[in-house]
């Protein structure tokens, strides 16, 4: 009921002499089932009562209010918001928004049509990715990012693919590799790759036109990996305080990160039947959706017990991890990234890159200056290959030193 959110009576009574009078008490309870605190839900009816006011002034009704927001946010641009009025302004728009998305859901208005997905536009990357999952192992967030580039390849090059010449293909991606650094210009190579490589596989192709895909000079292991000192480690743990939900769940989030070196992905893809509490280990899906036991730490358990036990809401989901502001969902890879920063904002240290897996090269350092081997390394990693790890041997100057040789030229003392 509206009386439960709104304690003004005089904007209860506006809401329900306007546009939203017949759907504000359930819209109220399901802004508080989205997990909007109260004191967020009375700041939003607040501003929808003010579109409200200006809709009836306008005799806008429930079936127009989305062309309706359009209008007030143009007439906002133009006007701006008159000063100390009680009128509408840019928040007033984002509560009429959240409004229709409620009318939406509940089929009170309908909802806008749905934009085609890449693989709904063209069949035929609908169908590389699934033959990607089931036979390269790529998983869903490697696959979106492919997904930009098959597009414009698709609408270039045309959707019949025994027309794709070796001239085209280097066409299309020399003149796509202009717009962007040479990381960027590899990565669209590696997806137009993967895609004529499956184009090949039946038939549907010439299987030599990968070999049209040119290389981009760049060297493996070129650079240091970006991590941050075990001092600055321990202080990014120890800014997770534990006195609320927030705090419980982001401590938990970083020990997995700075002490097993998890991938962002891995942190928010973590479910409740992955970690095995008596044999003190978790599940971990690789990036070849292998499947990995890793062994839980003593502190990294406790935190995530603190967190399932005092911190984690009730919302049904198979993911340790949830969000703590509205809407309520699991954690998405973002989110695992958005603490880390929060994290690095905190104690003040400016990290190279303000992003989690920086956490997972600091863990991987730490590791090895603690003794553990670069193969101890890569299994807790879990590198597919040796050379992935060896980057990590550029952090152990003292024994650089020693293995170094000296120049030729130079006559040692």
């Amino acid at each position: 009921m509206l009386e439960k959110y709104l304690k003004s009576e005089v904007t209860r009574n506006r809401l329900r002499s306007g546009i939203s009078a017949p759907y504000i008490d359930d819209f109220s309870d399901w802004l508080h089932k989205q997990g909007f605190k109260p004191v967020v839900i009375d700041h939003k009816l607040r501003y929808l009562a003010s579109f409200s006011d200006w809709a009836k002034s306008k005799n806008i009704i429930i079936n127009n209010i989305v062309k309706a927001v359009d209008e007030l946010k143009e007439e906002l641009e133009i006007n701006g918001r008159k000063l100390h009025s009680r009128g509408p302004n840019d928040k007033s728009v984002i509560a009429a928004k959240k409004f229709i998305q409620f009318l939406q859901e509940h089929g009170v208005i309908e909802k806008p049509p749905a934009k085609l997905t890449p693989s709904e536009k063209w069949p035929i990357i609908g169908e590389f990715r699934s033959w990607a999952s089931k036979h390269r192992g790529l998983r869903d967030t490697t696959l979106d990012l492919y997904d930009t580039t098959l597009r414009d390849f698709v609408r270039v090059l045309g959707e019949d693919p025994i027309k794709y010449t070796a001239k085209s293909v280097r066409e299309f991606l020399i003149e796509r590799a202009r717009q962007h650094s040479r990381s960027r210009a590899q990565a669209l190579g590696v997806a137009v790759r993967a895609f004529l490589r499956f184009l090949g596989v039946y038939g549907l192709c010439s299987h030599d036109l990968i070999y049209a895909v040119p290389s981009y000079s760049g060297f493996k292991a070129v650079s240091a990996p970006q991590y941050i000192e075990p001092s600055d480690l321990k202080r990014v743990e120890e800014s997770c305080h534990t006195r609320d939900e927030n705090g419980l769940r982001d401590r938990a989030v970083v020990l997995l990160l700075t002490r097993l070196g998890l991938r962002a992905s891995d942190v928010a893809n973590l479910c409740v039947k992955d970690i095995d509490w008596h044999n003190g280990r978790i599940a971990v899906l690789g990036k070849n959706r292998k499947q990995e036991w890793l062994p839980l730490p003593q502190q990294v358990g406790d935190a995530i017990l603190q967190y399932l036990k005092n911190g984690r809401s009730k919302f049904k989901t198979e993911r340790v991890f949830i969000k703590v502001d509205a809407p309520i969902g699991p954690l998405t890879r973002a989110s695992v990234t958005h603490i880390v920063r929060s994290a690095f904002l905190r104690t003040g240290i400016k990290a190279p890159v303000n992003g989690a897996h920086t956490l997972r090269h600091s863990a991987a350092t730490a590791m090895l200056r603690q003794g553990v081997t670069l193969q101890g390394v890569g299994a807790i990693l879990r590198h597919s290959s040796p050379a992935t790890t060896s980057i990590y041997a550029k952090v152990d100057f003292d024994l650089l030193i020693e293995v170094a040789q000296p120049w030729p030229e130079v006559v040692l003392c």
